[in-house]
């Protein structure tokens, strides 16, 4: 089945969007390796309990499930460009409460400013989708690859700003979220470029399509869909812990910083081919080689605490995510018609991003309340990641052994 949303044999149009999109992803995707590098270190300086040091985290995914359904909704009733907005008015508002927050040492204020990022978060995962808009058939998997690569810069830029803004106030992190508040507002001015046409709205005649609960039970969307849940659930919840593991373990934050740095870096530079791999192997056997990488994020995580291992196991993660995450979104973008898009990309996100959420509340608890010490804790999280892998992974094979499904 295809949908090229707008499929053209001429991809100019599609060329220009995806350009915008990877400046887009770029910078405003900058804020989100800012917060998942402090959010966990600013929510354990004010948190009543050293457990709920993630909980910030936990609220933006959560809110990003949340807003997915409505975002979709937006986007497919008045086009990407005002979904975009959307988000980035919640990135503003949610990093300046989040300031304040700081500034009045209230955790309270902290968590709510972190929920209203969510709504930026959800709006950023439309990105992959508004990709594929305009692209062709052949073009589509190159065009999702490509705009995830954006992030590479966002990898860069995002945890050295950290580190240019960390100390600029006596009140800790607070330079990072005023940094953040600059972001949103400057990137947001990316949009008015964008060129992506809205849905057209379908006459009283039109066919409904399939319900969602029939696209959900589809075999090639439900492991679509499971894939990607448990590849960015278990890289969020390895992530998130990292600078509480690596800090714990005697570090410096600015050495979390950094490993955070190359994580990132992992999670997008094989963007730049992982389009390619999957139009000459097929979107499969990348999927699996991705939980394959995953699983091996998770034996080196296993094996000990020192910087090398830290490094090691965030770079494999990082590059595990890509393959299933990239590989995921491929085969959802190919599993559904233009008039079902505003239903199934929204359930898709809203179902993923409710595992992330787990995740990043899970996280804190597994890092600072399964054990005695940041080791103990490191290696709960490590091993918390086996029954999600099995889960895909069986799911995968499932598909494979259908020999009828495409």
């Amino acid at each position: 089945m295809t949908d090229a949303t707008y499929s053209q044999t001429d991809d100019r149009k599609a060329k220009r969007n995806v350009a915008i999109l990877v400046i887009a992803q770029a910078l405003l995707g900058a804020q989100m390796p800012m917060i998942f590098t402090v959010g966990g270190l600013a929510g354990q300086s004010l948190a009543p309990n050293p457990c709920f040091a993630t909980l910030a985290i936990s609220a933006i995914v959560l809110v990003s499930m949340l807003s997915a359904n409505p975002m979709s909704w937006i986007m497919q009733r008045f086009g990407r460009r005002a979904g975009f907005w959307t988000g980035t008015l919640g990135g503003t508002i949610g990093a300046a409460i989040a300031a304040y927050g700081l500034s009045q040492a209230s955790f309270t204020l902290f968590i709510v400013g972190s929920a209203f990022t969510g709504m930026y978060m959800s709006a950023q995962g439309f990105y992959r989708f508004a990709a594929a808009d305009t692209a062709s058939d052949s073009f589509r998997p190159k065009a999702i690859s490509y705009v995830m690569a954006g992030g590479l810069v966002s990898a860069i830029i995002g945890p050295q700003l950290v580190k240019a803004t960390v100390d600029v106030s006596v009140i800790p992190f607070l330079g990072v979220y005023a940094a953040i508040v600059a972001i949103n507002v400057v990137g947001s001015l990316l949009f008015l470029a964008l060129d992506i046409p809205k849905p057209p709205v379908p006459s009283h005649d039109a066919p409904r399509g399939r319900t969602t609960w029939e696209m959900l039970t589809t075999p090639t969307i439900t492991v679509a869909i499971i894939v990607a849940m448990v590849s960015y659930s278990l890289m969020n919840l390895v992530m998130t812990s990292t600078p509480l593991a690596v800090v714990g373990c005697g570090f410096e934050s600015s050495t979390a910083a950094d490993v955070v740095s190359a994580h990132v870096l992992a999670m997008f530079i094989p963007s730049f081919f992982t389009g390619h791999l999957i139009a000459r192997f097929g979107v499969r056997k990348i999927m699996a080689t991705g939980l394959v990488i995953l699983a091996a994020a998770g034996v080196v995580g296993l094996q000990g605490v020192e910087l090398e291992n830290f490094f090691i196991a965030l770079v494999l993660l990082g590059i595990g995510w890509n393959f299933g995450f990239i590989g995921a979104t491929t085969m959802l973008a190919g599993a559904h018609q233009a008039h079902e898009r505003g239903r199934i990309q929204g359930m898709n996100d809203m179902i993923v991003f409710g595992g992330v959420t787990l995740a990043s509340l899970a996280s804190g608890g597994l890092m600072n309340c399964s054990g005695g010490t940041p080791q103990d804790g490191w290696t709960a999280v490590n091993l918390a990641m086996v029954p999600f892998l099995a889960l895909a992974g069986a799911a995968l094979i499932w598909l494979v052994l259908r020999p009828n499904e495409d």
